[in-house]
């Protein structure tokens, strides 16, 4: 069973993209009309990892596999067998998958033949064949055999093949002009046409007069396709464009001259990740043809993570919820105009309420757990499937939990550690390393998670230099990996190396845990001094409001509420609240297995213990009275901000209104900045409780970036950091 999907009814509701380019709804099958009905568009869904589009994919198999021919072949999934021929390639490869898939019987039609296309293949296998090697010949037949199947359903049809077709070649005239493998195809195919091929079939070889060279004799350009597979490159490429439109003219025959109604719908090709060469090598022959006025009437629906990839070049886009009741796409001169580039877009709240829904139905997660969960995924539809069923399954009685089984001890960053069953065959595993291993497979998570907690480009080089020499012989690591991160369409910021919130939130989950020595954690304060160094007075590149978030990263407050305090009455207060809300933006990971009141919240509200810290750990020495008041409040101020941006926490009511007191208490001491304090006293709260980041200036909205006022423009005591 296919996982429950949210926010793609454009796609999947009775008049959505699917139903539109099938002619079927995907529910009931009822006919649709079709909207482009001589023309339709090639469908390509968009997004980066975890965006859904193999999810819609699958679902679109699912629904319709009973209905209408339908195969689903992932491009980056088809890899040679134990021991390929020549005649395979990765396009040889996934067309025999297709059209298997093509075949499985549906409602009230029979199963679709696939003439020209086994043909074609059978020539460029038997390229290599020769009468002292009978065995090659054998494996390669064997592996044709589904293909061929749907030609000839007698299970041994190919078993005598062989050795006719090499005793024929055996017996021909040689002739030194014509190319060895000409010839062996030419007697493969004399010798599959006249044992398996009825008398009506025996036509389709006539299709493969078209090739070049051919002259209208299709068994001559059966021959010459198989030399210019043999001959490789270009000649190649030729020779595979046309095994595809094979298939596609195999489809466009099922569908012709029949009886009307006898087949409904339009049959369907889903390709994922056709941004690879393979998918390109499959989508691009059937654009070209359509784009020279041939039509197929094949429903193409692909997938790419790219969405810039230069075979989009030319593609009408659209987003998601845009097409929901019409793509209005129309071709252009372009061969690439026949695609429709759809963008799926990120899950609403709306919606992941619902994944909560379907997994704890009677309502036991805490207030707020779904919105939480999709400010820390931004809706990514991977991230909301695999936290809403850990939230469930942690609420099951009876199944182990770490901490305390209080539904309100759940919060997103205690998700990260659950462990979930994905499939009964499979052990249960860990959210966090699942989704890393989905979001970014193959990776080298250790040298990604070191530099996913740096600021910009230069902060990860100088963290590769310092913390990952020796991991790489070709250059800069750290360039590396932003190339990586960028071909996978993660974006890479200048306030975060990693800007993906999510991303870096499992990334520094893994940096802080992977060497399991609670509670030291050697490898992530090692990491985050060498930054605390680089940003200190006299390092390479020093900025006073990096360096403090490293020290609140490393659980040190005091010179981050003494700094505050120091710079509270300089004239510039929206750099002051800048550099609060970005030093106050410092990771904060939750102890393994932690199920109990966050201690940041004891601090915000000034329920600290009497004496439980002493004056070095609160900056209190040598202070007068309104000094250690100031201080006091901004320590209290600083862990309400803390707390509330942490996107591993949830929001805590008094805890906001906790910080909106200390504002304006603020406001009323700062002689000339009153006004912008009271202004954040009120509209941060609002921000928070709109799941929004804290806006700067208060109440606009956008933000600027860290360390700095309204303009975006790095302001006061800090350098510039990358």
């Amino acid at each position: 069973m296919e996982r429950e999907l949210y926010g793609r009814e454009a796609i999947f509701g009775n008049d959505g993209l699917a139903a539109r380019l099938t002619g079927l709804t995907p529910h009931g099958s009822a006919r649709v009309a079709y909207e482009h009905r001589d023309d339709p568009p090639v469908a390509v869904l968009t997004g980066g990892r975890g965006m859904g589009k193999t999810a819609a994919l699958k679902q679109l198999r699912h629904l319709y596999r009973e209905i209408t021919p339908v195969a689903l072949v992932d491009c980056e999934a088809v890899v040679p067998p134990a021991d390929p021929g020549p005649g395979w390639t990765p396009v040889t490869g996934a067309l025999p998958e297709l059209a298997t898939q093509l075949t499985a019987k549906v409602h009230a039609a029979r199963p679709v033949q696939f003439p020209r296309l086994s043909l074609g293949l059978v020539a460029v296998a038997s390229i290599s064949w020769t009468r002292e090697d009978e065995t090659r010949a054998q494996r390669d037949l064997q592996s044709l055999g589904p293909v061929l199947a749907t030609v000839d359903t007698r299970g041994d049809a190919a078993t005598g093949w062989v050795t006719k077709v090499l005793t024929k070649l055996a017996a021909s005239a040689f002739d030194s002009v014509v190319p060895l493998a000409g010839m062996v195809a030419e007697a493969t195919i004399e010798t599959v046409l006249e044992e398996t091929f009825s008398r009506f079939q025996r036509r389709s070889a006539d299709w493969y007069g078209s090739y070049p060279h051919a002259g209208g004799n299709g068994r001559i350009g059966l021959r010459q396709l198989a030399v210019d597979f043999e001959r490789g490159g270009d000649l190649r490429r030729r020779a595979e464009d046309h095994l595809v439109l094979a298939l596609v003219a195999d489809l466009v025959r099922a569908y012709g001259g029949l009886a009307r109604g006898a087949r409904r719908g339009r049959p369907v090709l889903l390709l994922d990740n056709a941004h690879t060469l393979l998918g390109r090598q499959l989508v691009e022959p059937v654009l070209r043809q359509r784009a020279s006025g041939v039509r197929d009437q094949i429903a193409l629906f692909a997938s790419s993570r790219a969405r810039d990839h230069e075979g989009l070049s030319h593609a009408v886009r659209r987003r998601l919820p845009e097409v929901a009741h019409g793509s209005h796409w129309a071709r252009g001169s372009e061969v690439t105009s026949g695609i429709l580039a759809v963008e799926l877009t990120a899950l609403g709240p709306a919606h992941v309420q619902a994944a909560f829904d379907r997994h704890d139905p009677v309502g036991r997660t805490p207030a707020g757990l779904a919105r939480g969960v999709h400010r820390l995924t931004g809706g990514r539809p991977l991230g909301v499937a695999l936290l809403a069923q850990a939230a469930g399954e942690a609420l099951v009685p009876g199944t182990p939990r770490p901490g305390s089984s209080q539904p309100g001890s759940l919060v997103p960053g205690a998700l990260l550690d659950r462990a979930v069953e994905l499939r009964e065959d499979r052990a249960p595993v860990r959210v966090a390393d699942e989704l890393l291993a989905r979001l970014l497979p193959g990776q080298q998570l250790d040298v990604l998670s070191v530099l996913a907690a740096a600021h910009g480009e230069d902060s990860a080089r100088l963290l590769a230099t310092a913390r990952l020499r020796g991991r790489s012989l070709d250059g800069d690591v750290a360039l590396q990996v932003r190339d990586v991160l960028r071909a996978q369409d993660w974006p890479v910021g200048p306030e975060y190396f990693v800007a993906d919130p999510l991303l870096r939130a499992l990334l520094l989950h893994r940096l802080r845990f992977q060497d399991d020595d609670h509670p030291y954690y050697a490898v992530w304060r090692a990491v985050h001094e060498t930054l605390r160094t680089a940003y200190a007075p006299g390092g390479r590149c020093p900025s006073v409001p990096h360096r403090l978030h490293q020290e609140l990263v490393l659980g040190r407050t005091r010179d981050c509420v003494t700094h505050l305090r120091e710079r509270f009455t300089d004239g510039d207060v929206t750099a002051w609240l800048g550099s609060l809300r970005f030093i106050a933006s410092a990771p904060y990971p939750r102890p393994p297995g932690y199920a109990g009141p966050d201690p940041r919240r004891a601090v915000a509200l000034g329920r600290e213990a009497a004496g439980s810290l002493p004056d070095g750990e609160t900056g209190l020495a040598g202070l007068g009275e309104r000094a250690v008041e100031l201080q006091l409040q901004l320590r209290r101020l600083l862990h309400a901000v803390w707390l509330l941006s942490d996107p591993l926490a949830l929001p805590d009511e008094e805890v906001v209104d906790k910080m909106a007191h200390e504002l304006r208490q603020l406001s009323g001491r700062h002689p000339t900045g009153n006004s912008v304090l009271w202004d954040a006293a009120t509209h941060w709260p609002q921000d928070i409780r709109a799941w929004r980041p804290l806006s700067m200036p208060p109440g606009s909205p956008g933000a600027g970036a860290p360390g700095t006022g309204g303009s975006g423009r790095r302001r006061g005591d800090g350098g510039s950091d990358a």
